[in-house]
């Protein structure tokens, strides 16, 4: 199938999942809807404080306006954020006049400054992604759980085992490497797709997130040989600068062990045989990576998982550093894997801590395992 015709199926996809984030927003309870009531009454409370500051200064410390920019921070829009910062804007340059009080010092008026205009700043950036008030963060956690469900491995018949795993960069909430799986209607094929999205952090995580969904249409949808060239179609529409993403795609039939994968400028798969030992890089003739080329060719290497096997899909934030070259962090990943996977003393998340690849980027293992 060429690109172009799988394109409605994408946008389709595309579609689907904005509903499923409008309905996810439409949960978000509704405590926001009187803004100028409550910008008024965080403005007054703010002249308060201001006033407080200046006559009983003991009692109401120049740190008390910062509990009100908090408050604001958590209730308020961009508008009455704005109101509020004008507000205390001239508040504190009336108190700091001199003779006012001996508190409000120097520092003190700038670090107050300094609060007011990264809340403001704060709350601009929020709205500019659509997000408004406390709620909003729960709208966030819902999407990020989105992600997870998408990655969720179905329920695999007797003999089957497969491990998930995905760890974002310096703990952040959201990673830019993700997992995909279908099995349709409970048939004997399996689907897994392990991408990587370029850059991390939220932005690749907000990327994640519609990929995911996306991706999570077209896997099961289509015939296995179709899924890289109309994910590739659906990321090239999104028209992001340098928003590519690499991809592994691994198709198993759950009768026989036979399995074929795919990759889309993605590090090689991994083999173990159990019944010699044996760890196979599984080097196939590979494609370009996702959201780059209009028309990719992408071939499938084929293979068989016998019992006892295990197929290792994984990104390059485990075998890949600025100070390491992609071949030596698959050198090191193999031996790890020989020791951990080879001798059943540990799974993917003894081998996520064995390799310490450190939290300068985002990691993701899938291990497919035929008992």
């Amino acid at each position: 199938m060429t690109a172009p015709a799988t394109r409605p199926r994408a946008r389709r996809a595309g579609r689907t999942l904005a509903a499923r984030v409008r309905l996810a927003s439409g949960r978000t309870p509704r405590v926001l809807t009187g803004q100028p009531v409550l910008g008024t009454l965080l403005v007054a409370l703010s002249v308060l404080v201001a006033a407080g500051i200046a006559a009983i200064p003991d009692w109401v410390p120049p740190a008390t306006m910062l509990l009100v920019l908090l408050g604001a921070v958590v209730v308020l829009r961009r508008v009455a954020m704005a109101t509020l910062a004008v507000a205390i804007g001239v508040e504190i340059a009336v108190i700091g006049l001199p003779g006012w009080t001996p508190e409000l010092t120097p520092g003190t008026i700038v670090v107050l400054g300094v609060a007011t205009v990264a809340s403001l700043l704060f709350v601009r950036s929020r709205e500019r992604l659509g997000l408004q008030g406390a709620p909003s963060q729960l709208m966030l956690v819902d999407l990020r759980d989105r992600i997870a469900e998408h990655g969720r491995i179905p329920e695999l018949p007797e003999g089957w085992r497969v491990e998930s795993l995905v760890r974002s960069a310096y703990g952040e909430g959201f990673s830019g490497d993700f997992v995909v799986a279908a099995r349709g209607a409970d048939g004997p094929l399996l689907e897994i797709v392990l991408v990587d999205v370029s850059g991390k952090g939220q932005r690749a995580g907000v990327r994640s997130l519609l990929l995911s969904g996306a991706f999570g249409g077209l896997l099961g949808a289509m015939p296995p040989a179709s899924f890289l060239p109309a994910a590739n179609a659906y990321l090239l529409d999104q028209h992001w600068d340098e928003g590519f993403a690499t991809a592994v795609h691994l198709a198993v039939e759950l009768r026989t062990g036979e399995y074929w994968v795919t990759y889309a400028g993605h590090p090689p798969a991994l083999h173990l045989h159990r019944s010699t030992g044996r760890l196979e890089v599984v080097r196939g003739t590979g494609g370009p990576v996702l959201g780059v080329v209009a028309a990719p060719s992408f071939a499938a290497r084929h293979g068989a998982l016998e019992h006892g096997d295990t197929l290792l899909l994984y990104t390059d934030g485990l075998v890949e550093s600025p100070k390491r070259d992609l071949e030596l962090g698959i050198d090191r990943l193999m031996g790890t894997v020989e020791q951990l996977i080879t001798t059943g003393r540990g799974g993917a998340a003894d081998l996520l801590a064995a390799l310490d690849t450190g939290e300068g980027d985002d990691r993701g293992l899938v291990l497919v395992q035929r008992t």
